[in-house]
């Protein structure tokens, strides 16, 4: 008999849900039982999704993005059963990554993408820019409008606040867009790898969307299964440097960073 993946973990899902239902005296696994390490948050989140309701996630696509910025959470979301995904470009058509190299295909168009109830927005060398074409800013308003959660990756943060969608509101993204985000009105957390303000929240960089995108799924579903989300991809970040936020590396190491991300917005 074949077993897919996927099945494989929904059924780990539902025997871990099983088992803290027990343990609680057989009440099923609140939504929000997560863990909370690394997470700032201010306001009030949404109310949680009823049990087993089915999930759509559109995952914002533009030419020159980062990759892993939007096939990270992907990955995750990918074994959490009842949630669909699309990938929305403008026009539909693929679009081109920051390397230059590679492509990622859209499954929509802003004009048929179904209505979300979340919004993933990457980042890359290029978010700024994109974040002023007002077409592209009047879909993420409105699909945010829509949606229950609104979720940024890197600089997808400035994308976000080219919407007006981070006014005044506490926000983080890649270290080098700072500045750049608090000129657009957010309240920059430096510090904060990810920050949930009300219904939006941010990611600082790559590794930043992977913790955030667990989170988001012990608030859509529970903490069990995203916990089954992680160990299917085998998620166990052990890096063998220290230089992965600014505040830990050296001086030397955020001068080449910088010159190598200044390359990326000239690709």
């Amino acid at each position: 008999m074949t077993v897919s993946r996927r099945a494989v973990i929904a059924g780990a899902g539902v025997s871990a849900a099983a088992a803290a239902a027990a343990v609680a005296g057989g009440a099923s696994a609140a939504p929000n039982d997560q863990g909370q390490k690394g997470i700032e948050e201010h306001g009030s989140a949404p109310a949680p999704f009823e049990a087993g309701r089915a999930v759509v996630v559109s995952i914002l696509l533009y030419d020159g993005m980062t990759a892993l910025d939007a096939v990270g959470p992907y990955e995750l979301l990918n074994y959490v059963p009842g949630v669909t995904m699309q990938f929305v470009s403008e026009d539909g058509a693929p679009v081109r990554m920051d390397s230059g190299l590679l492509r990622l295909p859209a499954t929509h168009s802003f004009a048929t993408a179904k209505p979300a109830d979340v919004l993933l927005v990457p980042g890359g060398p290029s978010a700024d820019d994109t974040g002023r074409r007002t077409v592209l800013r009047d879909w993420v308003s409105r699909t945010s409008g829509r949606a229950t959660w609104t979720v940024s990756v890197c600089t997808g943060a400035l994308i976000l606040a080219h919407a007006g969608l981070l006014a005044g509101r506490p926000a983080t993204t890649h270290w080098i867009a700072m500045d750049l985000l608090g000129s657009l009105g957010a309240k920059p957390r430096p510090e904060a790898r990810i920050v949930r303000s009300d219904q939006f929240v941010s990611a600082a960089g790559v590794s930043a969307g992977l913790d955030c995108t667990l989170w988001l799924i012990s608030r859509i579903r529970d903490r069990a299964t995203a916990e089954a989300a992680q160990l299917s991809i085998e998620y166990d970040p052990q890096p063998p440097f220290r230089s992965g936020h600014y505040s830990t590396a050296s001086e030397t190491t955020r001068k080449t960073a910088r010159t190598l991300l200044k390359g990326a917005l000239k690709r």
